[in-house]
């Protein structure tokens, strides 16, 4: 436990005044831990980071975490991103009858999927940031209560498990307890920063984000599970890794930009 706030402490010494900064400053720490974050899912896998899959599914992850406001350079090109990452998606199909299929159509459909997942969830956090540091401080405080509402409430109430074959310490109350503590928090954030015009937008967002993260953190247990992992990485000690910290958050933020554009 020490080990894990004094991890804890540090990462958010170092991370937390880079996201008030914004800019160019979070754009690269966001390129950073998305480059990590793949670097890890593909070590479950067993692909090496360094082979041509690997670096392909960098510049792919590389291509979509490019920012809303650096389209000109697409126009430029006379390219459209999806246009770009749909070749990237042709070369690494092509390596693999290049490689005599050693490197198969499972295997490139992990890298593809992977830079997908963590690529848009990264992008996302992006675009959330450039809509204002409130937007992505709500996410952050959903996301952090969420977890600590289904941690103490599961462990004081939680009797029925919420899906054992993927999480067996996860509990139904646990779930709910976690959504109920998370609009608390996000109301009180919002007496704060007036984020919402009304307590049903409010209660609504807070209620997708909330679950959505639930749902997050369990597809990173299953894929965890699926390759017999007990953390994604090492980077954070007590902790594990980029993704093992951030499965809630690059899954729910695509969710919570395109519910923040319907509400505005």
């Amino acid at each position: 436990m020490k080990q894990r706030i004094i991890t804890a402490i540090i990462a958010a010494a170092i991370f937390l005044p880079i996201v008030i900064i914004g800019g160019i400053p979070f754009t690269i720490l966001v390129y950073l831990m998305g480059a990590i974050a793949i670097f890890e899912l593909l070590r479950m896998k067993q692909i090496k980071i360094a082979s041509i899959p690997g670096l392909i599914s960098i510049i792919l992850l590389w291509v979509i975490l490019i920012p809303n406001q650096y389209n000109d350079l697409f126009t430029t090109l006379q390219f459209t991103k999806i246009e770009i990452v749909l070749l990237i998606v042709l070369l690494i199909l092509t390596y693999t009858v290049i490689s005599k299929n050693s490197f198969n159509f499972d295997d490139a459909g992990l890298v593809i999927l992977a830079a997908l997942y963590i690529g848009f969830g990264f992008y996302y956090m992006i675009e959330i940031r450039a809509m204002g540091l409130a937007y992505i401080f709500y996410a952050f405080v959903v996301i952090w209560t969420t977890d600590s509402g289904a941690y103490f409430v599961g462990r004081k109430l939680g009797n029925k498990k919420l899906w054992p074959e993927i999480s067996p310490n996860k509990t139904i109350e646990g779930f709910l307890g976690g959504i109920v503590t998370a609009i608390v928090f996000a109301f009180v954030f919002n007496l704060i920063t007036d984020l919402f015009d009304s307590f049903f937008s409010l209660i609504i967002v807070t209620l997708f984000v909330s679950v959505f993260g639930q749902i997050g953190d369990l597809v990173e247990s299953a894929l965890k599970r699926h390759y017999n992992v007990k953390d994604s990485g090492t980077l954070l000690p007590g902790h594990g890794g980029i993704l093992d910290r951030f499965d809630s958050m690059i899954f729910i933020l695509p969710i919570l930009y395109f519910l923040s554009a319907i509400i505005q």
